[in-house]
């Protein structure tokens, strides 16, 4: 095997040749913190209906879990800083705000090809009988608190990992190997009395510091769940349609963060400020032509459509009539359900008095659902259980 000192040399001189901003090491050993985190986020359901978490928790506590033969992990942080204000689009009702981890190349292909270009390196420099693994949030692998233990930032009040550096803006990838490699002191938390992240939520997605209720959540709701977004947390979500930064972007040690030097993670013209209309347009094909290579094509054209009409809904803009009308005809009932409530928002007289059409014409239950509603008074049950 290489001598260790050089070959640490080595993975930091060729990390930062393919791009990656940031690279720490850690030892593959158990979190007891994180992991005690992961057990009470599912213990009270809230993970919502990411089903993936609780079947996955016991390999994720613990990368020796996973494999049992690792020894370190090679934490990477790729920056994606915007060249933009994050939430300028807030403010612009008749546009979608699209989060800014969204709006240019899938971060999963280019962050895992450097990721392999580096392991093979590492190993071919290392020489003798080694292995590694890489990830990139597609595994049962905890990468914020590796981040931290690794040395690059640390897990915020708002989970997310931050950087004295980069600010909120990090792309985490993780090289796991059988190598015994030198570590790095693990980051401290730097939050202190700070709780802007917390405040700025628009549904309160944060019972406490450092915990998350994904069910509240605007990323969780506009792109885990398949499910309705509850009637109670539609308001409070604006414009955003694909996620959200509000609880990163306000974070003030975002005051050292960087405009993303890797070019496939600049913003898309096209999806920097995207115009409601032309969203509530698209169907099947042209949603696949638009969002090719973005992370945004995996929602499907349906649930992305009904986060826009959450939005046309609370844009009180009446120029969007038409296009809800006529996505009550739809063939996604998710779809159809939202537009009935797109449609009692901007013109509730009319909603009112299609409600027994709409019902005649409506086998699905949870458009029925959306339909019943429209009379009914706008307040409804504190939320329970996983939707």
């Amino acid at each position: 095997m290489s001598d260790p000192d050089s070959l640490r040399r080595f993975i930091e001189a060729d990390a930062r040749r393919l791009g990656f901003d940031a690279v720490g090491i850690a030892r593959a050993v158990k979190d007891a913190l994180a992991a005690g985190r992961l057990d009470e986020f599912v213990d009270k359901g809230r993970h919502g209906t990411m089903g993936w978490l609780p079947d996955t928790a016991a390999r994720r506590r613990s990368l020796h879990a996973l494999w049992p033969e690792a020894r370190s992990v090679i934490v990477l942080g790729l920056n994606y800083g915007p060249d933009e204000e994050p939430l300028a689009n807030l403010a612009r009702p008749d546009r979608g705000t699209i989060s800014v981890y969204a709006r240019h190349r899938d971060y999963h292909d280019v962050v895992k090809g450097k990721l392999k270009e580096l392991a093979g390196r590492m190993l071919a420099r290392a020489g003798g009988d080694h292995a590694v693994k890489v990830f990139v949030d597609t595994a049962p692998v905890m990468e914020k608190p590796l981040g931290q233990a690794a040395g690059l930032g640390w897990q915020g009040k708002h989970t997310n990992l931050v950087s004295r550096d980069f600010g909120s803006w990090l792309f985490l990838g993780s090289i796991v190997t059988t190598l015994d490699l030198g570590t790095d002191e693990a980051g401290r938390d730097l939050c202190g009395s700070c709780r802007r992240c917390q405040d700025a939520c628009p549904t309160d997605a944060f019972p406490a510091p450092y915990q998350l209720d994904a069910r509240r959540c605007i990323s969780y709701l506009t792109i885990e769940t398949k499910r309705p977004v509850p009637r109670e947390l539609r308001a409070m979500m604006g414009n955003r349609i694909y996620g959200c930064d509000d609880c990163l972007a306000v974070c003030p040690w975002n005051k050292f963060a960087t405009v993303a030097r890797e070019a496939k993670l600049r913003a898309r013209d096209d999806l920097r400020s995207p115009a409601l209309a032309d969203l509530l347009r698209l169907d099947d094909t042209a949603f696949r032509a638009l969002f090719s290579g973005s992370p945004v094509k995996r929602v499907g054209r349906a649930k992305f459509v009904s986060n826009c009409l959450v939005a046309a809904g609370n844009s009180g803009d009446a120029a969007l009539l038409p296009l809800v009308r006529a996505l009550l005809r739809d063939e996604a009932s998710s779809v159809r359900g939202m537009a009935v409530w797109a449609l009692e928002r901007l013109a509730p007289g009319e909603a009112a008095a299609r409600r027994a059409e709409g019902l005649a014409g409506e086998t699905e239950a949870a458009v029925r659902d959306e339909w019943d509603a429209v009379d009914a008074p706008a307040s409804r049950p504190a939320l329970a259980g996983a939707w």
